[in-house]
Parts: structure tokens; sequence; C-alpha cells
């Protein structure tokens, strides 16, 4: 157990290069303390236990929040971190109460997690009706009062960035939240003052800004931070990358701050600079300037920044975005040159364009082979909006492909084309995939003349496939044709009791009730606690290994300390092979790769769903989550950040950091297969 003196002096250690930063983040967290490998003691460690587990039921009786709130008082610095970070995560802000005298806690880790767990606990309003000012004010004053006296650089930063995420009511509550970020920010003499005032301002101007703009203050300290000081080209790059992304966000970028964004040593402040010079970013800056600036991204070295500018240019509808794009499709990076055959779908009237896309297209036979389809399924979804007639002679060669990502992108090629028989014919495809993917098409085209065909896929077993079909026979005039198989499926998927099946279920219900149809899909409520002391004590400071098929390895950082029901979850799920020839079925350039799907798609996962443990961890690049589609909804589909996606913070689980091998999930395409997936003690 360390004290809080040797917990700032770890927080503070130089960062060197990248690798080094990671293992520090691991060690240190942001500001997330480390948890000593060694056996803590026999009483303190079965009190967490019962925590955690109080916790990971999401304390739904009174007995439950009463452990939780007896680790407040523990002795034991984790217990009590463990404990105040429970009670925020049950997002109840009637507990805010019992957090808030824990700011004035000795022990800064304490205080840093009760500052976090304030805005979590708030969260909850956000589901319950709008709470009245003075409750938002109760959750606010302590965090500005705590904020002028506080000494610890650590817990600043926590209660810069929960000021900014809080949901105030009044313009005026924000205001006062504003005021003291600025306030902060007017002071801050660390990287980490920085950072957190960034945090926090940048929070607020995606979060508040509906409620009050943030005042000429907020952004000039926001262009103060965007631009590098003489001490801060090396370590300030993710302070400056949120900076700009909160001016980008409120349409605040001026010519000076794109134009040094734009030249940055970082990479990712450079490619947040591309989207600074798209028309809703930068208002004040000319065409010109713009140009110049996306030009320079078109050629810079890292291929986030050229994808980047590629996807500016279309959206300024700059002159020579179809040119760029051509000579982008050979480009060295495969998802740059994916990318890049996208953007030609505008580009019909350029010869040169669709020429282009038609070597793409190429051979079906060449691109049935390994990791080698992507190129003609990109190129054929775009020929088909830039030359129809172009595209439709070669629908046909790949509708009927044995790679089944060519037939779901041939489904969207006859989406564009409006080609009912294709895409009649791919709803009744093997592949659940293209099927949804047909489906889904088909309703937009034909709408409820194709019911007999939604009705038939209703016999299958994917929850896309059933969630598609039944959304399309909403409000269907074929009652006597749609009612008995949509009766019949909803019955099948309460009977089988998969959690993951909610989405399928609730279309369901939905389509039977616009019929006048009474049904419920509610399937009894399953915890499947994965937490007990031997696995957490096992699992103390673990890695995993993931192996991509033909293309490499990379290794995690496991956050037992932040997340331990998840990681306990994914390890349980490792050993047991789970993931195994499974793939990343969702490839999303400068976002995220996901994967984990028996299905390969977002509605199939393990069975039951996994707690939220949102935590300090912020989503930078290399970070690794858990997908979810709505509160407590994982499903063990894990995804990777390709760049920092600060917006995630706060509302998906980070549970382990890469540690090496990020060029290998750079190299991920969409359909590449997990080969193995191994966890190391």
């Amino acid at each position: 157990m360390r004290n809080a003196k040797s917990a700032k002096a770890a927080t503070h250690r130089p960062f060197t290069d990248a690798s080094t930063q990671v293992l520090l983040w691991v060690l240190c967290g942001l500001g997330v303390p480390v948890v000593a490998a060694q056996e803590p003691p026999a009483a303190p460690r079965v009190s967490r236990l019962a925590i955690l587990q109080a916790e990971d039921r999401r304390a739904p009786t009174a007995r439950d929040v009463a452990v939780i709130r007896s680790g407040l008082h523990s002795g034991d610095e984790q217990t009590a971190r463990i404990a105040v970070r429970a009670l925020g995560r049950l997002e109840r802000p009637s507990l805010i109460a019992d957090i808030v005298p824990l700011l004035r806690h000795p022990l800064l880790e304490v205080r840093l997690e009760a500052a976090n767990a304030i805005g979590q606990a708030a969260q909850g309003w956000k589901a319950d009706k709008p709470p009245q000012a003075a409750t938002v004010d109760a959750a606010s004053a302590p965090l500005v009062a705590r904020l002028k006296v506080e000494a610890e650089p650590d817990v600043r930063a926590a209660i810069c960035e929960t000021l900014g995420r809080l949901p105030y009511v009044s313009a005026a509550q924000a205001e006062a939240a504003e005021s003291a970020l600025v306030a902060a920010g007017s002071h801050a003499d660390t990287v980490t003052d920085r950072l957190g005032v960034a945090k926090g301002l940048e929070a607020f101007a995606r979060v508040q800004r509906k409620l009050r703009p943030p005042s000429d203050d907020a952004i000039t300290m926001l262009k103060r931070l965007a631009i590098p000081g003489p001490a801060d080209a090396a370590t300030g790059a993710r302070i400056r990358r949120l900076a700009l992304e909160a001016l980008v966000g409120l349409a605040a970028v001026d010519v000076e701050v794109m134009g040094t964004a734009a030249h940055d040593p970082d990479g990712q402040v450079r490619r947040i600079a591309m989207r600074a010079a798209t028309p809703a970013a930068s208002a004040t800056v000319s065409s010109d300037e713009a140009h110049a600036v996306l030009a320079t991204g078109a050629v810079d070295d890292s291929p986030a920044v050229r994808l980047e500018a590629l996807r500016g240019m279309r959206l300024r509808n700059d002159a020579t975005a179809c040119d760029a794009a051509v000579a982008a499709v050979a480009d060295k990076d495969i998802e740059v040159a994916l990318f890049a055959l996208d953007q030609l779908a505008p580009c019909g009237a350029s010869a040169e364009a669709v020429a282009a896309l038609e070597h793409a297209v190429g051979d079906p036979a060449q691109a049935a082979a390994p990791r080698a389809w992507h190129r003609a399924a990109h190129a054929l979804v775009a020929l088909s909006m830039a030359a129809p007639e172009r595209g439709a002679a070669a629908l046909a060669q790949f509708s009927g492909s044995p790679v089944w990502q060519l037939r779901l992108y041939s489904a969207r090629a006859a989406a564009q084309l409006g080609d009912r028989a294709t895409l009649q014919r791919l709803a009744t495809d093997g592949d659940d995939n293209v099927c949804e993917a047909a489906v889904e098409a088909l309703q937009k085209l034909v709408g409820h003349d194709a019911d007999a065909i939604y009705a038939a896929d209703l016999v299958r077993n994917g929850h896309q496939i059933l969630r598609a079909a039944a959304i399309a026979l909403v409000d269907s005039p074929h009652a006597d044709i749609v009612v008995p198989p949509l009766q019949t499926t909803l019955q099948r998927l309460v009977r089988e009791g998969h959690d993951n099946s909610h989405d399928a279920r609730d279309a369901i219900v939905r389509a039977l009730t616009s019929l006048h149809i009474q049904a419920k899909s509610a399937i009894p409520e399953r915890i499947d606690n994965d937490l007990n002391a031997d696995d957490l004590r096992r699992l103390a400071a673990p890695r995993a290994r993931i192996v991509i098929r033909d293309v490499g390895a990379f290794e995690l950082a496991l956050f037992t300390s932040q997340a331990p029901a998840t990681v306990l979850r994914f390890a349980r799920l490792a050993r047991a092979g789970y993931y195994n020839g499974l793939t990343f079925h969702r490839v999303v350039p400068n976002f995220v790769i996901q994967g984990g799907s028996p299905g390969a798609n977002e509605y199939i996962g393990d069975a039951s769903f996994m707690r939220d443990e949102v935590g300090t961890w912020p989503h930078v690049r290399g970070a690794v989550g858990i997908s979810t589609r709505g509160h407590d909804t994982g499903d063990a589909q894990i995804f990777v950040d390709l760049v920092d996606n600060p917006r995630l913070d706060h509302v998906y689980t980070v549970f382990a950091q890469v540690l090496n091998g990020i060029d290998v999930v750079d190299r991920v395409l969409e359909g590449d297969v997990i080969e193995s997936v191994e966890i190391l003690p």
C-alpha cells in the first residue's frame, strides 16, 4: 500500500517514449493509483469483495447499500476507494450526500475517486426526471469549494473534469462551473492541472453548449491550451487534443489555431486539425486557408491524418476532393485506400474516378482470397453510386460470392441501385448479416410489399435479422400473415432467456403492438456474478495477448483494480476459448475496431449482460472497452480505441490498455479472425 506522497511522485514521473508512457499509465493510471500485487490482509479483502459483489448486483437492497457505505469509513485505503467508486457507479443522485464528505479524506486517492464518483452518481438524473436546481448545487458547490483549497494536482484535475460533465439545469449553474474551470486554468502550473482543465472544458463544451454556450473567456482558454508552449510540445499533446476537440465542436477554430495544429509534432493533434478545416468547425477560416491545411494533411506521414484530410476535402466540397481520393486509392495504408474508394462515390463526373473504381472492383475470384475482399467490396458500393450502370453490371458477379462479406456489400450496392430482385434474393441468404442488410434496404425500397419475406426471416437465429425483420413489419397491413411468426419468435426468444436478444424482443413487441396485439418481452433477470476472492487475487496484475490471424499479436494490461468484474468475465471467456475464431467485425478508421461476436455483428455476444464499470481511465488511443447498447448491456464484445475518443469517457467501461502491438491493431481489417486470447498472469 502506498501513501499519498508516493502516489503523487509516481503520477508525475516524466514520460519518455510511447511504450513507457503506456506502462506508466498502467502503473499510475492517470491518477488511478497502483494497487499493490501482494495479498491484502484477510479482513479487508473480504470487505472489499462484499462491496464489489454488492456493486455488481447494482445494490438492489438497503442491505447492499449499507455494505457499500460501511466501506467508506474503512481505515484501509483500497476498501475506501472501492466503496466510494461503487456508490458513484450506482448512478443514484441521492447517494451524492454520502460521497461529498470524502472530498476531504486524508488520502488523495480517495479524494480523487470521490470527485469522479460525484460526476457518475449525477448521471442518474438523466434517466430520472430533471432535478431541482438546489440538488445539482449540492453536487457542484462542494466541488468548486474543494477546487480552491485542494493541494494535489491529480485531485484538482478530477474535480475539473467532473465540473465539466455535471448535468446542470440552469444557465447560471453552467456559468458558475465554467468560471471555476477558467479560474483553475488561469493559474494551472503543472501538466496535470492543465490536463484537468482541458478535460473539464472539453466535457463542458460538449455537454453544456445547448444549455449555455461557452463564454469568450472559456474559448480564449481553450485556444491557449491548444497551442503548445515551450515546455508543452513533448508532455502536453493530450491537452492540445482535448482543447482542439472542444474548439472544433464549438466551431470556434481560428486560422492561428488551425495552422499551428496542422504542424503539431503530435499526429493526433494534426488529425484533429483536419477536422478543424471543415466548414462546421471553422466559420471564420477562408476556403483557401482550409484548402492549404487539408492539402498538407493529404501527404502527412500519419495515415490517420491523411484519411481525415480526405474527409475534410469532401465535407468542404473542395474542387480537388475527387482527384485527391483517386490518388489515395494507391495509399500504402489499406484503411486510407479503402476510405478513398468510399470517397469516390460522388465522383461520377470524373472519368479517372470511375476507372479507379472499376479497376478496384476487379475479378471476383481474386477478391475471394483471404483478406482480399475489402477493395472490391468498397469499390462496388461506390461504383453503384458514381456510375449506376457499371455498378449494376458488376453487382451480378459479386452477389453470389462464397465470401459472405462480399454478398453483404452487394446488398448495400443493390440498395443504391434500387435492385429489388437482388435484394429479395439476398434477404433469403444463408448468412444472417447479409439478410439484415437486404431486409433493411428492401423495407426502404418497397415497404410492406415484401412482408412475406420479412416474416419468413423470423425463423432465423440471428438477433440482428430478427430485429430488422420485426422493424420492417411494424404497421403491416398483412396481420394474418405476420402476427403468428412474430408471436412464435417472441416466445422462442423469451424461452431461450438470453439477455442480449433484448433488441430483437423489443422490436417484435413494437411490431405486435402496432398491430394491436398485446405482448411482453421481459425475461427473468439473471445475475452472473463472476467475482470471487481467489480469482481477484490471481488476476491482481494480469496481461492478455490477442493473436490476429495473418496479422500479428498485441498485448493488453488488464485493469483488475478498476474493472474487476469485467476483467474476470473477459479472462474466464478467454480461458474457455470463447474468443478463438471470432472476428473483428467492425472497423471504423480514426475511431475504433470492435469484435468478439459469435454472429459477427453488434447484436450477438455472450448470452448474459455485464455491468458497466466506468471509471477514471480515459478512452485514449489503445484503450480497450466493452461495447454496449445501453446501460449495463455489455455482452463481452470488446473494442479498441484507434484514437483518443473523449466523448466515450465515463460511458463505456475501459478494462485494459494496449501495452505493445498498437501497430498490429492499426492493421486489423473488417473480418479479421481472432486466433486466440491468452491470459498472462
